[in-house]
């Protein structure tokens, strides 16, 4: 009977140890398949896949920066010279542009002279800058040249102030008002929830009746367990026109209406870890307190609050975490706007909605997808941050006296 127990013990014992190594495995491969994929994204070309700049030989700029690009297809740039060439208008010529000055039987019945034409277009015109498909685009022209293109670098893509991930021929990947988004979605809501999350942690610990507690705390807890596109519907119906009206706002998708909707889903977390760990203080230090005067409120905020301060501050930070992370309900109520906010009042874009809103519509293995994941790596190393802040703070203090 012994031999058997040792033997299912052994068993018992492989099992845990061959399930915890391929869980580890696991995450480990997730992890590196996640930021392979992210930092590809530093190998793409700056212009579109597949397509090209053009320019006559005779023009001195050498090469063009991705919001250069965009600012001269865009009309903001209009002068060779405000890019480090010679005084000239540019003119801007993109593809589809051939099919208004030469007609469909001077391309061939293939095609095959669409080069050709695209080549004489460039050679008339000194100023001119094409947006080519590189499989019609003229080959070994003397008079045109091909502007190299530049990989997209992580400057670009951290320094960047514009979300453009599908405009032509540059998409641009600043991530600026993605990350600005975010934490003044997720600040907001932390100032709101921690004062409101605190109070009815103390109010259960120390103040409430058991019948009250027993009531009370399943009900938050369940809070949690309502999925956030319910959270998203109500931010919407309810609390995106109270907003716009009470703040007298053109609409009513800000980065405060998604932060009150992230306060209340991150109530449950802060009131739960924040309870529990006030009721771990030691019955012999209340009464203590007690025994030498102390009033039951002194008692609170002298003993029971500073006692508990590590599980409070575990509560906050992984509550920062329930924030941060949040897509669906977020994606709903803030407007959606990749720009960088200057008040609490305008619509935002976070991290984690702009994975959710673009991932579906991004062409697999191309930049805006790989720009993705690399969101998917900045989120990914701010959870990982919060986490191991939280760990440390709830370890600290574990062996206090009783």
């Amino acid at each position: 009977m012994k031999q058997l127990r040792r033997i299912f013990e052994r068993f018992v014992e492989f099992t845990l140890t061959v399930s915890g190594a391929i869980t580890g495995i696991t995450i480990l491969l997730i992890v590196v398949f996640l930021f392979k994929e992210g930092f590809g994204l530093f190998n793409s070309s700056s212009v579109e896949n597949g397509y090209g700049l053009y320019v006559n030989s005779e023009n001195s700029v050498t090469d063009l920066s991705p919001i250069e690009t965009k600012k001269i297809f865009d009309f903001e740039i209009t002068n060779w010279k405000e890019v480090g060439g010679a005084d000239g208008e540019i003119i801007v010529f993109r593809f589809d542009e051939i099919f208004d000055i030469y007609s469909e039987s001077e391309f061939g019945e293939n095609y095959e002279l669409l080069p050709d034409k695209l080549a004489e277009v460039i050679a008339d015109n000194p100023n001119i800058i094409a947006f080519l498909p590189q499989q019609y685009a003229p080959a070994d022209v003397i008079d045109v040249r091909q502007l190299p293109s530049k990989s997209i670098t992580i400057a670009d893509f951290f320094g960047g102030k514009e979300w453009l991930p599908t405009a032509t021929p540059s998409p641009l990947f600043g991530v600026l008002p993605l990350i600005a988004g975010t934490l003044l979605v997720s600040i907001i809501a932390i100032l709101i929830a921690l004062p409101l999350g605190l109070g009815v942690a103390i109010y259960l610990s120390e103040l409430a009746g058991e019948r009250v507690r027993k009531f009370m705390k399943p009900t938050i807890e369940l809070l949690a367990g309502i999925p956030s596109v319910v959270y998203g519907f109500f931010g919407l119906v309810v609390l995106v026109p109270i907003v716009q009206k009470v703040f007298n706002l053109d609409v009513g998708e800000t980065a405060f209406t998604g932060s009150l909707i992230l306060a209340v889903m991150a109530l449950p977390t802060i009131i739960t870890v924040a309870e529990d760990a006030m009721r771990n203080t030691p019955r012999a230090m209340r009464e203590a307190s007690l025994a030498l005067g102390a009033t039951h409120w002194q008692t609170i905020y002298k003993v029971v609050v500073p006692y508990s301060v590590s599980g409070i501050s575990a509560a906050v930070v992984l509550g920062v975490g329930r924030a941060i992370g949040e897509t669906m309900a977020v994606l709903m109520v803030t407007g959606n706007a990749a720009v960088i906010p200057h008040s609490a009042f305008v619509s935002v874009r976070t991290i984690p909605a702009t994975i959710a809103a673009e991932l579906g519509e991004a062409p697999a293995g191309g930049a805006h997808f790989q720009s993705l994941f690399m969101l998917g790596c900045i989120l990914f190393a701010i959870t990982m941050i919060i986490s191991i802040t939280a760990e440390m703070i709830s370890k600290r203090d574990t062996n206090k006296g009783v």
